[in-house]
């Protein structure tokens, strides 16, 4: 039995009169405050951008793909409310945690938005206080990063506050699973952490699934990553190997994920992007070095798909010498598609940021045209990229190029129109082909 401290969250949690705050209003976030408004909690979002904190409020558009109507009526109701004023923090009873996790410039794990997002709610923790972090990250950082922060406030986790960690799946644009559809795996650090947090989360989303620590929820999260991105891996190797034998290895996967059992399909790309799979695997390969373990087989991935903008733009290279004449220096590449995946306009870690800083860096020249992306937002990455601007997708403006590479399938795109007029088409998504468009000028990469 959940002692009565825990009890009585678990019950504010059932009749609905617990307030939610979440931390950090992004692809993660915003999903999360919207599935928890439309279940009757009283939210609280807090971000340090105050621009997006009024954007909103305001219930204007904060991420294409995502409805805002919850959030508008929730806050005319009264029911959310967006903001910068870390003050704020004294309000909610559960604080549910996702800000970024990312990699150093050496491939290590980058947790300072972790350390201080805890380190600020340490100011403000009181008893009876739930803190989950959602944030992708290496097995032991809730138990080892933010629980002594937590408690050099004098209070005790498990006893004094409540503590735990359930990572986020979000999928940005996939229409069929939204957050309230994805079932939620649940660690606690103690007995009355995990049934506040099953409490919790079983009122937002389909189910809950738990599991016995906080760490082993935490490499949940690292392996269902980890897991796509070394069959990411495989297919763009075969890519290779098959390009090589005259063999399409799209219609390999096509055909062999007929078999009902034993298979999965996994595509090949330009590179690996967003926030998780290019990183998550690089958090247990450090994390493994602590207990002298060698993580060979998620390096070797890794390196592989690390590699794919580099053999995309060597393909392209030759493509351009073979068919058109053309010298790769002083040539024009319309870059295709900018976001990670097709349908959303989320940028990070985009293969095709890549692509076009590998482009240049060997004399051409590229530009890109992206529908959901106007102009390149700022990155720590990719910086000289900043404010550059997609151009218009026009007849006259596909012929000017020497050459169109497809690196992010939208289906805003007229590809048919490309098809008609570019010199060049290099097609790194299989896109001209599930369209039906073929002909001396298209290529795969």
């Amino acid at each position: 039995m959940p002692s009565e401290p825990a009890q009585h969250l678990i019950d504010r949690i059932r009749d609905r009169s617990a307030v939610i705050g979440v931390i950090g209003l992004g692809y993660v976030g915003i999903p999360l405050a919207l599935a928890a408004l439309r279940k009757g909690f009283r939210v609280v979002g807090f971000d340090i951008d105050e621009r997006r904190v009024g954007e909103i409020n305001a219930g204007r558009e904060a991420i294409k793909h995502i409805p805002m109507d919850a959030i508008v009526t929730g806050v005319a109701e009264g029911r959310f409310a967006a903001t910068a004023d870390f003050m704020r923090l004294a309000e909610p009873d559960a604080l549910l945690i996702c800000v970024p996790t990312p990699l150093s410039r050496h491939r290590e794990p980058d947790l300072s938005y972790v350390r201080k997002t805890t380190e600020t709610i340490a100011g403000h923790l009181r008893p009876g206080l739930l803190i989950v972090l959602e944030s992708t990250t290496y097995p032991g950082t809730t138990d080892e990063l933010m629980r002594p922060i937590l408690e050099a406030t004098g209070l005790k986790s498990g006893t004094d506050f409540f503590l735990a960690y359930s990572p986020e799946r979000e999928d940005p644009g996939n229409g069929e699973f939204g957050t309230a559809d994805i079932p939620k795996v649940v660690g606690g650090d103690g007995p009355d952490a995990l049934a506040i947090t099953e409490a919790l989360y079983g009122a937002l989303v389909v189910r809950t699934v738990p599991v016995s620590s906080t760490a082993t929820a935490e490499a949940v999260k690292l392996t269902e990553n980890i897991f796509r991105a070394v069959n990411i891996a495989l297919v763009n190797e075969l890519k290779q190997v098959y390009a090589a034998m005259g063999i399409d290895v799209w219609e390999v996967i096509e055909a062999a994920k007929t078999k009902p059992f034993g298979y999965m399909p996994f595509y090949p790309g330009p590179g690996l992007g967003g926030h998780c799979i290019p990183i998550d695997p690089f958090y247990l390969t450090w994390k493994a070095r602590e207990f002298d373990i060698a993580t060979r087989f998620i390096e070797l991935a890794g390196e592989i798909n690390t590699q794919m903008p580099h053999r995309v733009v060597d393909r392209l290279a030759e493509l351009l010498d073979r068919e058109r004449g053309r010298p790769f220096s002083g040539a024009t590449i319309l870059v295709l598609g900018l976001a990670y995946k097709k349908n959303v306009e989320d940028m990070r870690e985009s293969p095709a940021l890549k692509l076009i800083e590998l482009i240049e860096a060997r004399g051409a020249r590229a530009d890109f045209h992206d529908p959901h992306i106007p102009a390149i937002r700022p990155s720590r990455k990719h910086g000289g990229l900043t404010a550059r601007a997609s151009v218009a997708l026009m007849a006259e403006t596909v012929a000017v190029y020497d050459a169109v590479l497809i690196a992010t399938d939208h289906d805003e795109v007229d590809y048919a129109l490309v098809a008609a007029h570019a010199k060049l088409i290099v097609d790194t998504r299989n896109v001209c082909a599930r369209n039906g468009l073929a002909g001396p000028t298209i290529f795969k990469a």
